[in-house]
């Protein structure tokens, strides 16, 4: 199963391998990775999307607790959460395919972000699945290049991710 880990971590050099070097040496798989420091700016906030059985990520949550950087770690899946991840993908878009990569963008609520004569680079933000649909809704040949950033997640309400 898909789980959605958010870990709170002291902003310093090595902390992130120490994390990623956790999975590794255990033999768990991260499927994406975002960091970036927040409002506090000793502190980072990790967002790790991985897969496993509860058991699994009981263990990975109880290691990661381990790790003296690591100050909080809550698993987003265990309530309502928000998730949203940005892609960027460059197309080919010349003639009639112009205009209906432009219908495409606009249907999938993306912005067209840079024009050339042959290209478009559309912006697109969403949960993951909403970019595959894209990608899948598109002409294959027309993709030139893409770039996602990974899921970023944030629980609904009032639980937060605090010390």
């Amino acid at each position: 199963m898909r789980h959605i880990l958010s870990v709170l971590i002291e902003n310093e050099a090595g902390a992130l391998s120490r994390v990623t070097g956790l999975f590794s040496a255990r033999g768990y798989n991260i499927d994406s990775l975002t960091v970036q420091t927040t409002e506090d700016p000793t502190l980072s906030r990790m967002t790790i999307v991985t897969h496993g059985s509860d058991d699994v990520i009981e263990q990975i949550t109880k290691q990661l607790n381990k790790l003296i950087e690591v100050v909080k770690v809550i698993d987003l899946n265990e309530a309502d959460h928000i998730e949203r991840e940005l892609m960027l993908i460059k197309v080919r878009a010349t003639g009639k395919d112009r205009d209906e990569m432009k219908r495409m963008a606009d249907i999938f609520r993306g912005r067209v972000i840079d024009v050339t004569e042959k290209t478009y680079t559309i912006e697109l933000t969403g949960p993951g699945d909403k970019l595959d649909a894209f990608i899948k809704a598109i002409d294959a040949t027309s993709i030139l290049e893409t770039v996602r950033t990974g899921a970023s997640g944030i629980a609904r309400g009032e639980r937060v991710l605090k010390i």
